[in-house]
């Protein structure tokens, strides 16, 4: 066991360092998206066409431009999309939610509301080499209730880079950056929900069969609102080690880092014990998206099967700051 836990901290930092690994990452368009695959193992797939949604709902649910499914090396799905409580949940992605707009209150997460929306536009750029394969997409967030009709209110260049994968392990890194076309700022207003990196677990997990912990040592219970550098999610799998998770860590250069979250504790959601997780750069203070500025976040993300432990996820935060 010191022997594998060794190895998986040697791998974060080898890869830090650009140290080359075997099963090169490639990247596959498909009738959904753009797939990142190891072989001919499917790792994680960026949606580029909008997801069809369930008869009876309404068509403003659908929407592109997210991470689903993601898989760990073992093949289990940790991501979920369109659950019945909240249909705008989509595996891991990052829209704004409470932005105030000239004056016009705009919400680009609750998508049935109607206000505002964010979807993918195009692909930027390609690289695939013998480190790691990355995409870099453009996303539009929509303000939808602008005056004379809807216009694009903020412009998002969002880079997914997969490492090439080892073992029960592999990294991926998600880097967003921000700007707004518009001759007045945005206002990312403070609110619990917004921006960074959002994760909706599979519906598999509740309470009783997954646990959470923080950098500070808080848990599902005490998570919510604090601040951390980075975040475990794990629980009960199909994996032959039965159980899964990701390690999510927020990168020292992202405001304010640490970083603070939304977690839902176990009696959120009207009782609907899933999980979901998001570093929120906005919990406790609001972002001002200036006109002719750039605005970066980065993260990254540790797939696993088996058991990540804090001491494992403070190595690979060590390794992640030095980037």
């Amino acid at each position: 066991m010191i022997f594998k836990r060794i190895l998986y901290i040697c791998l974060a930092m080898m890869l830090s360092t650009g140290i080359v690994f075997s099963q090169t990452i490639t990247l596959k368009e498909s009738s959904k998206g753009i797939e990142f695959k190891s072989a001919n193992q499917l790792l994680l797939t960026y949606q580029t066409t909008k997801a069809d949604v369930p008869n009876g709902v309404k068509p403003e649910f659908s929407k592109s431009g997210f991470i689903h499914p993601i898989f760990t090396p073992s093949g289990q799905v940790l991501t979920r999309i369109q659950p019945p409580d909240h249909y705008h949940h989509y595996g891991i992605w990052g829209p704004w939610t409470k932005t105030t707009i000239e004056g016009r209150e705009v919400d680009f997460w609750n998508l049935g509301d109607g206000k505002g929306r964010v979807d993918f536009e195009k692909v930027i750029s390609k690289k695939t080499n013998s480190k790691f394969s990355e995409l870099v997409v453009r996303q539009n967030h929509m303000d939808l209730l602008a005056p004379k009709g809807p216009q694009l209110a903020l412009e998002e260049d969002l880079s997914i880079r997969v490492w090439n994968k080892e073992g029960e392990r592999y990294l991926v890194d998600y880097s967003t950056t921000i700007s707004t076309p518009l001759k007045s700022s945005v206002m990312l207003e403070a609110y619990r929900y917004g921006g960074g990196i959002g994760f909706r677990a599979t519906e598999k997990w509740d309470h009783t069969n997954s646990t959470i912990l923080t950098s500070e040592g808080n848990d599902r219970k005490s998570a919510d609102g604090t601040f951390a550098k980075w975040l475990i999610v794990q629980g009960e799998s199909s994996a032959p080690s039965g159980q899964s998770g990701i390690l999510f860590l927020s990168h020292p250069a992202n405001r304010s880092h640490p970083e603070p979250m939304r977690v839902w504790p176990e009696d959120s959601n009207e009782g609907i014990e899933n999980v979901f997780i998001e570093f929120c750069p906005i919990r406790h203070q609001s972002w001002e998206i200036q006109p002719g500025k750039k605005y970066t976040l980065h993260y990254r993300m540790v797939v696993f099967d088996g058991n990540m432990t804090s001491a494992e996820a403070d190595e690979y935060w060590k390794a992640f700051s030095k980037n």
